[in-house]
């Protein structure tokens, strides 16, 4: 099994790519999914995050508000927020890919934002990062998830630089301001091909 990890700032692309491993045959693992679906679940975890974030991160029926963590978190407390939730992520993950080389699937992709500083890029084959500029990923992510410039852009400058994911990954598919998503989805195709010969 082919395992794929698949980096880089939120609103670059990611999805595009992932879209185009799946139709390659790619079983594709969302870290971002397994860490909300932890939050919903993990008593542990919750635990945890109470301690460090305080009992206002809670809604009113006692479960983890994603927003109001945010809020509590952005942009200064991300690296502690890491901290406590990489290893149930990684651990999560782990199962899933487990289960995958058990069904003997030829390709597995991990989609993760901090694939390298979670360590789950030591569990790949290869990484590749999306990167697009600054400006149109703020753009992105604002009508994406409805959110106003200024939390866009705290979300934006909390997260590593285009260097870091440039210098931790194994190759680098820009996402350009003038790349329309079809041409993209060929780049895409193109180097995932490569890859998978």
């Amino acid at each position: 099994m082919k395992v794929i990890g698949i980096t880089g700032p939120t609103g670059a692309g990611k999805t595009t790519a992932l879209n185009v491993l799946r139709a390659l045959g790619a079983e594709v693992v969302d870290a971002d999914a397994v860490y909300h679906r932890l939050l919903l679940e993990c008593e542990a975890l919750k635990t945890r995050l109470i301690g460090s974030f305080g009992e206002n991160i809670l809604d009113r029926e006692g479960k983890i508000d994603r927003k109001r963590l945010a809020r509590a978190v952005y942009p200064d407390r991300l690296e502690e927020l890491n901290a406590l939730t990489h290893p149930y992520v990684v651990e999560a993950v782990e199962t899933k890919l487990a289960a995958a080389k058990s069904m003997d699937r030829p390709i597995l992709a991990i989609d993760a934002i901090a694939l390298v500083e979670s360590g789950l890029a030591h569990r790949c084959d290869r990484v590749v990062a999306v990167l697009a500029p600054k400006e149109l990923r703020l753009r992105r992510i604002m009508v994406r998830d409805g959110i106003g410039e200024t939390y866009a852009r705290r979300r934006i400058e909390a997260q590593k630089p285009d260097d870091f994911y440039r210098e931790c990954s194994d190759q680098v598919l820009e996402n350009g301001e003038g790349d329309t998503p079809e041409e993209f989805q060929k780049r895409a195709l193109k180097l995932f091909q490569e890859i998978l010969a």
